[in-house]
């Protein structure tokens, strides 16, 4: 396994690991959920270039798409919370109601 690819591997690890332990405010469990798509970017982009199969080319851009309108799906969860509640607890999002 070449050296980038291990390195890749082990910061979406480690985001996975943050989202585990930083699951008490939403905006840790943002980040730690961010740095795992923007690691996942990078490893389909280093494998779409790699293989050269040009069906694939349009999958890292997809997943840039995902990334995109999870942060912004998340990031007016957050204002939401925050302004009911005033904190950015996870265990408030059960208490909202549509």
């Amino acid at each position: 396994m070449p050296m980038l690819t291990l390195n890749l591997f082990l910061a979406y690890l480690t985001s996975l690991l943050g989202m585990f332990i930083y699951r008490s405010h939403l905006m840790s469990s943002l980040l730690c959920l961010e740095g795992m798509m923007l690691s996942m970017f990078i490893m389909t982009t280093l494998a779409t270039l790699n293989t050269h199969f040009m069906v694939s080319f349009s999958l890292p851009v997809i997943l840039l798409v995902f990334a995109a309108c999870e942060a912004a799906v998340g990031l007016a969860l957050l204002v939401m919370v925050s302004n009911t509640y005033g904190m950015d607890y996870v265990q408030n999002l059960n208490i909202l109601q549509c």
